[in-house]
């Protein structure tokens, strides 16, 4: 649902305010009661304050209405009256009020023109944006008025001759209500008047087989009659006729230019042979490539259609759908706009309908062997209208997203495109800047890794090595080692192809809950979190977390590695400068408690006796996972690595209590299992925490547990120095 004011679109709010508004638009004028109104939003489960958001949502509908309303005075647009509220906008401004009123006046004469004005008006499925609409009576009987519509259309074209229309029109009835023999019949007819007497048979044996399937009985007698006269040649005489529209049988070149300097990807060129093959004969194929922002996905699908052309020698169809652009993105409407022209249909005779335009798509690639190659699309609802409806063709699809919902409806096959090898990168890098990477191997290795291995990085900090000209590779290196000056050195100024704002167009989109994760994640000195790491962040329930994890994966905004989930370098640095510019400047004080209460109930678990030489810990209001004799050491296992980084975060951030007592918790277990490299980190920072209070009876333990770490290493002067100075702190 959409409204302009002033030919200005409006923004109208969260779905339960669109909602509201859409209840009265139905209403078409007449007043609409709280009582029906709590009963379309809520069902049998109103909230106690059902009455006051309603009250809420027309106050902020009406403020958008009529901006120029002086303070408490009447509403015209929406006016309370008794118990009810009511639209007050002309009839001739409501589309589906229009589009009635050209209905009705089709039967007095100008049918054809009447009914393509008004179907002209529909823009898809009423309220699709509206799932608490979907099936409210009124919006029911407006599909069904759509419907019928579209019937009285298709009849009148074929009367007229415009067999293609009336096609698009009788196949979309179909569509509708597969069981309605009548519009199954109408369609037969059109095929065969078309001089399609395969399809014509096809959908006729399919109506059949569904009837008796679904419904237990044979073709009726219309859908009888209609098979039987494309039996006989002589039956064309009883349908009225029309010539059958010519397209010309164009062949599209659309692909992209192949990618320059393109290096690696061997295996996933490899893979795309294999998933393009389509997994059953009367099927096409569709692959989605997805990844992360600069991964690489456009080039791959590029090069790899590029050297399987010959697979498909009735052409190429493209279009960049720009799903995560600054710009709108591409309509399914628009797309089939573009590639009906594209296959030879004349301008005017693309109809207007996108459902119709979708079913013409489809005729026009019946037989063919095409590829399409479907760029930057954001969602299955983007895609769906173009897919083909036969065998013969297959269909590329590039996104962020992993779009469960093609795989699981539609059968799509996946590839998902992780960033390139290293030495893939160190070739793409070399190719890119020559002399300097060749010279400084040691450099160029660093530079690929502060580019997280990205192509598009690469490509940018191969651009900003020849800038930098004649200064040394490390130079460059060094300035990128700044992870707050990273994403500024990396900047080419053009919005298509700045590492920055790549990653924007996908943060752009995310709910708010994710994005607030996001944000967070990047907050984080460690390099992955679980479901209870990432609701310590959140503050909130594990499984809201986790459903936020999941979905920021499905966007490859996070790797997902098991049950953990992080991020690469330049991810983690962007999702940083969020975090700062949204005032989010601090890692919250709960994931500290919680690192520290859960490392020690950890540790309780696994060393009992030792309970009560370790501090004792608070518990924070945080969720927390159960820990037992096979899970406590598992946990310390996946997470050491976080605990350590936490430890030295805090330590750099005048958090002195948390390295210190998080030490003296986990000595056991980390002298114990060897992991004297992180014991020595860990205290080593938790000691100048400790020194820092100053708490001298701290440093003196902690001087005690690196003498015992230097002893298990055989380093015996350290270990006689440390516990030396631990006596005379004691």
């Amino acid at each position: 649902m959409r409204a302009w004011l002033h030919d200005e679109p409006l923004l109208l709010g969260p779905p339960a305010q669109r909602a509201v508004l859409g209840l009265l638009v139905l209403a078409g004028g007449q007043p609409v009661g709280l009582t029906s109104l709590i009963d379309a939003l809520w069902g049998d489960q109103p909230p106690a304050s059902a009455v006051n958001i309603l009250q809420t949502h027309v106050k902020r509908l009406r403020r958008l209405l009529e901006p120029g309303r002086a303070p408490r005075s009447p509403s015209e647009m929406l006016p309370y009256l008794g118990d009810s509220y009511r639209l007050g906008v002309p009839a001739d401004q409501i589309d589906i009020m229009r589009f009635r009123r050209l209905v009705r006046h089709a039967a007095d004469g100008g049918e054809a023109a009447a009914l393509t004005e008004a179907l002209a008006l529909w823009q898809g499925r009423p309220f699709a944006d509206l799932p608490l609409l979907a099936e409210h009576p009124r919006v029911l009987s407006i599909v069904a008025e759509h419907r019928a519509a579209l019937g009285r259309y298709g009849a009148a074209m074929l009367a007229t001759g415009a067999v293609d229309r009336a096609i698009s029109a009788f196949e979309e009835v179909a569509a509708a209500d597969p069981l309605d023999e009548m519009g199954q019949a109408r369609l037969v007819r059109a095929y065969a008047v078309a001089g399609f007497r395969a399809q014509a048979f096809t959908t006729y044996h399919a109506v059949r087989r569904r009837l008796a399937d679904e419904l237990g009985v044979a073709p009726g007698p219309e859908l009888t009659a209609a098979y039987q006269e494309i039996l006989d040649e002589d039956s064309r005489a009883h349908v009225l006729t029309g010539p059958p529209i010519a397209v010309d049988r164009t062949v599209p070149a659309e692909l992209l230019a192949d990618v320059p300097v393109f290096v690696g990807r061997a295996y996933e060129l490899g893979e795309l042979d294999r998933l393009t093959t389509a997994p059953e004969p009367d099927t096409s194929a569709i692959v989605v490539v997805s990844g992360t922002a600069g991964v690489g996905k456009t080039a791959l699908a590029t090069r790899w259609a590029h050297r399987a052309r010959d697979r498909f020698p009735d052409g190429q169809l493209y279009i960049d759908l720009r799903g995560y652009d600054q710009e709108q993105p591409v309509s399914p409407s628009a797309a089939l706009a573009r590639f009906l022209r594209s296959l030879g249909l004349p301008g005017e005779q693309v109809p207007a309908d996108v459902e119709e335009r979708a079913a013409r798509y489809r005729s026009l690639l019946d037989g063919r062997r095409m590829l399409i190659l479907l760029d930057n699309a954001a969602s299955v609802d983007q895609i769906r209208p173009l897919l083909p409806g036969s065998a013969g063709s297959a269909v590329l699809v590039t996104s962020r997203d992993s779009l469960p919902g093609l795989v699981v409806r539609h059968g799509a096959r996946r590839l998902d495109l992780d960033v390139l090898r290293r030495d893939d990168a160190l070739a793409l890098l070399r190719r890119l800047a020559g002399e300097w990477v060749t010279a400084e191997t040691s450099a160029a290795e660093a530079l690929a890794a502060q580019c997280a291995r990205l192509p598009l990085a690469v490509r940018i900090a191969a651009e900003l090595v020849h800038r930098r000209a004649p200064v040394a590779l490390a130079e460059v290196v060094g300035e990128l080692a700044d992870h707050r000056r990273r994403l500024d050195l990396l900047s080419t100024g053009d919005p298509r192809s700045d590492i920055g704002v790549v990653f924007s167009w996908s943060y752009r989109d995310l709910p708010p809950g994710a994005a607030h994760l996001f944000r967070l994640l990047g907050l984080h000195p460690g390099t992955d979190v679980d479901g209870y790491g990432a609701s310590a962040l959140l503050g909130g329930e594990e499984a809201t977390a986790r459903e936020s994890l999941e979905l920021l994966a499905g966007r490859h905004q996070v790797q997902r590695n098991g049950d953990r989930y992080g991020m690469h370098d330049l991810l983690r640095a962007y999702a940083k400068d969020l975090a700062v510019r949204n005032g989010e400047v601090e890692l919250p004080r709960r994931v500290l408690d919680f690192y520290l209460y859960t490392a020690a109930t950890a540790m309780d678990v696994l060393y009992p006796a030792e309970r009560d030489q370790r501090p004792r810990v608070s518990r924070p209001t945080v969720a927390l996972p159960t820990l037992h004799d096979t899970t406590a050491l598992a946990w310390l296992d996946a997470e050491r690595a976080n605990l350590v980084a936490t430890a030295v975060h805090a330590a750099e951030h005048g958090q002195a209590w948390y390295p210190v007592q998080l030490a003296l918790v986990l000595l056991r277990y980390l002298e114990s299992g060897g992991h004297y490299a992180d014991a020595v980190t860990l205290h080593e920072h938790a000691l100048r925490a400790a020194e820092s209070v100053p708490d001298h009876r701290s440093a003196a333990q902690l001087r005690i547990n690196l003498g015992i770490v230097a002893i298990r290493q055989g380093r015996y002067a350290e270990a006689r120095a440390e516990l030396q100075r631990a006596l005379e702190l004691a």
